[in-house]
């Protein structure tokens, strides 16, 4: 979207419910090449196709980028081997995406190979057998649960990265659950920000021109800038376990691409938040229904007609009702904040069940 391209995804026949795999290598390597194939796509579209077929999964990634010279095709997945194109939207990186995917599907007995015309685009091809999980096996298989807010006045978090495409992808988790954002693009920018916004928790890039993640995180300490938690997320996990002079663990480095669960679990330890989460297949738990409680709510006659816009699904017109009961009182406003996120990301049924709770109580 913030590169004016088009994502298509497409499901040739049917796919199972669940299938056995190691899902943190299997989510890497589609992050990894899928992330290429956005990265050198100045314009056109990047599409996904998934077929699964006698336990054996088919992805293709088909781009309409410059794609790469016959002679750069054979050591396309050696490391640093970034290519011609690599000037492309002045992307950066380390070059490391497409050789880490290869390297992971060939440990789990997969093919990866890649087909270019020059400047018609490239498709990467990749296969993987991922067996079906059926019947009482699926029945066993622990439901995702999702979380879709916390309980508690909202926390303030700043994001510092040079790269938006990073910003905004953590933005796009972090928003819809109920945190307050801020983003610098630079150190010199995060330094300007601070007093103002005064955040809970600070997610600090390294490599950054001018001044860089280290040199920002030195000068907040020094100057005793703000007291807020900081954590780094780099792709450099070189430096992850390399003595650094400004306290940061090991457990506070978060390597790129970053992996949503595992984040949301460690904000959750060091902010000290109580989650509210939902399923597929459940109801909201029991602390997302005391977390309604605490929310003041309008009069039956402003939820009814909510509840029939969010019915039709009519997003405008649902953002339109919230801006009317936030105008009634200011009490509203945080109950206007939930379900205005919960509206932005199409939440309908997330917003049903705070007019079902929150009514009830």
């Amino acid at each position: 979207r913030n590169k004016g391209i088009q994502f298509i995804y497409q499901v040739q026949g049917e796919l199972p419910a669940w299938v056995r795999a190691d899902e943190r290598r299997l989510q890497q390597i589609l992050i990894n090449v899928l992330g290429n194939a956005v990265k050198f796509t100045s314009n056109g579209s990047v599409t996904l196709s998934i077929r699964y077929q006698r336990e054996m999964a088919s992805f293709e990634i088909r781009d309409t980028g410059p794609g790469i010279p016959e002679q750069e095709l054979s050591e396309i997945f050696q490391p640093f081997a970034r290519g011609s194109a690599a000037h492309v939207g002045a992307t950066g990186g380390t070059g490391l995406g497409l050789t880490i995917a290869k390297m992971l599907t060939d440990l789990m007995g997969g093919e990866m190979h890649i087909e270019s015309m020059p400047e018609q685009g490239c498709v990467l091809r990749l296969r993987l057998f991922l067996p079906h999980i059926r019947n009482a096996l699926a029945e066993q298989v622990t439901p995702q649960v999702q979380r879709i807010g916390y309980i508690g006045t909202r926390q303030r978090i700043m994001i510092v990265d040079n790269e938006k495409n990073d910003r905004e992808l953590l933005a796009s988790i972090l928003e819809p659950l109920g945190f307050q954002l801020a983003q610098a693009a630079t150190g010199v920018e995060c330094l300007a920000l601070l007093t103002q916004f005064q955040p809970h928790l600070i997610f600090m890039d390294l490599a950054m021109p001018g001044l860089d993640g280290w040199q920002t995180i030195h000068h907040i300490q020094s100057h005793q800038l703000s007291t807020a938690t900081i954590a780094i997320i780099s792709a450099n996990a070189f430096e992850k376990s390399a003595d650094n002079g400004a306290g940061i663990r090991a457990e506070d480095f978060i390597t790129k691409p970053v992996r949503v669960n595992e984040l949301l679990d460690w904000i959750g330890q060091r902010l000290s938040l109580e989650w509210v989460v939902t399923a597929a297949n459940m109801s909201v738990t029991t602390p997302a229904i005391e977390a309604i409680a605490q929310l003041i709510l309008p009069e039956a006659p402003y939820l009814q007609a909510l509840g029939e816009l969010i019915d039709l699904g009519y997003v405008r017109g649902i953002l339109k009702k919230l801006d009317d009961i936030a105008a009634l009182d200011t009490g509203y406003n945080e109950f206007v904040q939930v379900m205005r996120q919960h509206a932005q990301n199409f939440r309908f049924e997330a917003m049903k069940e705070v007019l079902r709770k929150g009514m009830a109580t």
